[in-house]
């Protein structure tokens, strides 16, 4: 099933059943997905991809767990907990995501399909992963795999 489908669904299935901070979430990940089309629109390409909306909703995740951080150092745990409980209803959207050894794994196909050599080659890889493994790899951690891989 198509993410727009299932935030529609999920937003009906949570509103009938009163889980009114599902709902919310819901409602800001589909805010999140007009800002999206409205931006591919933007540069002539329709709706937001699926990939698009999946870097999208790490972006969510990332956001929040920076909140998080702010909001304990600042003694706001009520903060804290809303922005931990929107980021499990976001999880529930994306897909499994890698093991460090699949990370691994999956950089060394890339370097090695690609030829890349050098740290100079870091961007080709990074880009082709998150060609391949958009929501499912995170690709701060991965930069770091992807450097080492290359020697650097």
């Amino acid at each position: 099933m198509l993410l727009r489908t299932r935030f529609t669904e999920d937003m009906k299935d949570a509103m009938r059943a009163r889980e009114t901070q599902r709902v919310s979430a819901i409602r800001l990940i589909i805010a999140k997905m007009k800002e999206a089309d409205v931006e591919a629109r933007g540069a002539g390409r329709g709706e937001a991809s699926e990939p698009e909306l999946l870097a999208m909703l790490q972006k969510m995740i990332k956001q929040r767990q920076d909140s998080i951080e702010a909001y304990v150092k600042g003694n706001r745990e009520d903060l804290a907990d809303q922005e931990r409980a929107e980021i499990v209803v976001i999880t529930h959207y994306l897909p499994k995501q890698m093991s460090e050894d699949e990370a691994k794994a999956a950089i060394a196909a890339a370097v090695s399909e690609l030829g890349a050599s050098g740290v100079k080659d870091m961007g080709k890889v990074i880009a082709r992963l998150k060609e391949q493994f958009t929501g499912q790899m995170d690709f701060g951690k991965a930069s770091g795999l992807v450097k080492a891989a290359l020697g650097g």
